[in-house]
């Protein structure tokens, strides 16, 4: 068996990335999560990159989103989506509390399931859950000291995977 050095070890030329290209989330019903995306935060479908199979089957939307420069892919894969339940791969930003709020106001006028506005540990968070039940949080640049003690690190919206 052959041992490896440790990176530290080794002189390397390392490439660099210079940013990410788009987020990919998995869904089980496109029309019904664009839906969503559009409701929750405003994304405008962009239809000459939906992504189509040889048999023309759409199988991806892209979208973009006001306020965030990436697009974001709604790729159909219901197995992903089903596996991905109450995951929370995305967190966005809000800059304030207020703002947290103003999204808050949007999801109950919108009928989004969604927490209560929460305390993190350095700022303040919301949980947005899509159809598929995936956990998209909003967390705010806005911060307040560390607080372990006080942080809803107990709420269903924010406990850790089971």
């Amino acid at each position: 068996m052959k041992t490896v050095d440790k990176p530290s070890e080794v002189e390397m030329t390392r490439p660099y990335l210079t940013g990410i290209h788009h987020l990919k989330v998995p869904v089980t019903d496109l029309k019904a999560s664009l839906t969503w995306w559009e409701l929750a935060f405003g994304a405008e479908r962009l239809p000459k990159l939906d992504h189509t199979a040889p048999d023309d089957k759409v199988f991806g939307y892209i979208l973009r989103v006001p306020g965030i420069e990436e697009p974001i892919e709604l790729r159909l894969d219901p197995e992903a989506a089903k596996a991905m339940t109450r995951l929370d791969p995305i967190t966005f930003t809000a800059d304030t509390l207020a703002d947290l709020g103003e999204f808050e106001s949007l999801c109950e006028q919108a009928g989004i399931r969604h927490s209560p506005v929460l305390r993190g540990l350095i700022g303040w968070l919301l949980v947005l859950a899509t159809p598929d039940d995936l956990y998209l949080r909003i967390h705010t640049r806005e911060t307040h000291e560390w607080d372990l003690a006080n942080a809803d690190l107990h709420s269903p919206w924010i406990s850790p995977p089971r």
